[in-house]
């Protein structure tokens, strides 16, 4: 922000315009995590094909697609923030596959150990 804004505005509407950028910034921040996640997904998916697959590597892959279900929730919850709700267009325009929309939500602690 030029420093000559700053001097001709009154402090809330100094505030209120870093706000904003913070949010612009965020926005940025949460949709390259996205587009990251959908991409190791492919990645992924190109890799190892999906026909008789061992435990191990469905395993894998459960995890690339929980990981982009956060970086989705993340997202949609950023865009909701700066008032943008309609996500129809978000999941046609990044391709997110059904099962991402489906784990779309927070990342819940797996314990790997017994009690």
């Amino acid at each position: 922000m030029s420093r000559d804004f700053r001097l001709d505005r009154v402090p809330v509407d100094v505030l209120a315009y870093e706000l904003a950028e913070e949010r612009a910034s965020a926005l940025g921040r949460m949709g390259r995590a996205l587009e990251q996640a959908l991409a190791r997904l492919r990645e992924f998916d190109a890799a190892h094909p999906r026909a008789e697959a061992p435990a191990s590597t469905q395993q894998a892959r459960r995890l690339l697609v929980r990981e982009a279900g956060h970086a989705l929730w993340m997202f949609v919850v950023q865009r909701e923030a700066c008032g943008l709700r309609n996500n129809r267009m978000l999941m046609r325009d990044y391709n997110v596959p059904g099962e991402v929309q489906l784990s779309m939500g927070p990342l819940l602690a797996t314990s790997t150990t017994s009690p």
